[in-house]
């Protein structure tokens, strides 16, 4: 299927009855705002690594599980991993948006999350078996970063990490893409996808949403895009798709966004208008993408792989360059 704008407009994600699913009413200590999680599935259960906001400003994670992933949840009773700057200086000013990757061949999650220091946000790293226990590896990229990736490349047999929130020669913000055979040692940054310029939905800055989802299409990752208005940013997700075998190949990306804030617990809170996506748990045919809304409450969307990688396929060549 080729790209058509008249045969894409229809939902590829549709929205939980019960939305938003968690707030900070659900919270068992006191918090302004909880949102951004990353979702994995943990001994059965489903596990939403949370950020989580203090009455303070500070943030930090906490873990909240459910059997089934749609009620019934249960936030640890205080701070799952939370910042200590006596130790850990670059999280002075908190702990923000994790990403979470299982290494199969190591034996243990690496959490990824953004640490925020005097000096501007960096991304640093801590692993954990059980997400009671973390062992912290620190920073890995310097200030003025955010927002990593990971992929498991087989013919590279490298650990793979995607970068935003640098700025490109034109001041413009872009996605990067930074490699590491053994999570100590980063560099050979590539520009993975461009922010694109003038009136689009993803002009001018994009960031890493969901982990990457291995496709037999390609890697397929979820991004945000941000739109400059008169009356404020606007965050929306699109898609791409990137080769198995080599991630710094674009094969396709979506011109459109494919989800965006529409109702009333994405379009108001503390940022208004946004949709935020960490995480997606993907069960045969069926995503869940739980996502932060208007930086205030977790809501949860449904949609099928199999439309995913329909449109996405149909969509243009290339990394989408202006």
């Amino acid at each position: 299927m080729r790209y058509a704008p008249d045969n894409h407009f229809r939902e590829l994600f549709k929205r939980h009855d019960a939305n938003p699913i968690l707030t900070c009413l659900d919270w068992p200590y006191p918090v302004n705002s909880v949102f951004q999680p990353r979702a994995v599935m943990v001994s059965g259960q489903c596990l939403l690594l949370a950020r989580v906001e203090d009455r303070r400003g500070f943030s930090h994670l906490c873990a909240a599980r459910s059997p089934s992933g749609l009620y019934e949840w249960e936030p640890d009773e205080s701070p799952t991993l939370a910042p200590r700057p006596e130790e850990y200086p670059e999280e002075t000013w908190g702990i923000e948006d994790p990403r979470v990757t299982w290494m199969e061949d190591l034996g243990f999650w690496v959490v990824a999350y953004t640490a925020y220091s005097e000096v501007g946000p960096l991304v640093s790293l801590a692993t954990t078996e059980d997400f009671v226990n973390f062992r912290r590896l620190g920073p890995v990229m310097p200030p003025r970063t955010r927002m990593p990736l990971f992929f498991r490349s087989s013919s590279r047999q490298v650990c793979d990490a995607a970068q935003t929130c640098a700025c490109d020669g034109r001041g413009r913000k872009a996605h990067l893409d930074i490699f590491s055979p053994d999570l100590k040692h980063w560099g050979d940054h590539q520009l993975l996808l461009p922010a694109r310029r003038g009136g689009w939905w993803d002009a001018n800055k994009i960031g890493v949403s969901t982990p990457p989802l291995r496709t037999p299409e390609g890697w397929l990752i979820l991004y945000h895009g941000v739109a400059e208005t008169v009356a404020g940013c606007i965050y929306r997700l699109g898609v791409a798709l990137l080769d198995l075998e080599d991630p710094t190949v674009v094969l396709r990306r979506s011109p459109e966004w494919i989800f965006g804030p529409k109702t009333q617990y994405e379009r108001t809170g503390d940022v208004d208008d946004v949709v935020f996506a960490c995480g997606w748990v993907v069960n045969d045919d069926e995503i869940r993408l739980y996502y932060g809304c208007a930086d205030t409450c977790i809501a949860l969307a449904t949609g099928k792989l199999s439309h995913l990688l329909e449109y996405v396929t149909g969509c243009p060549e290339g990394n989408g360059r202006d």
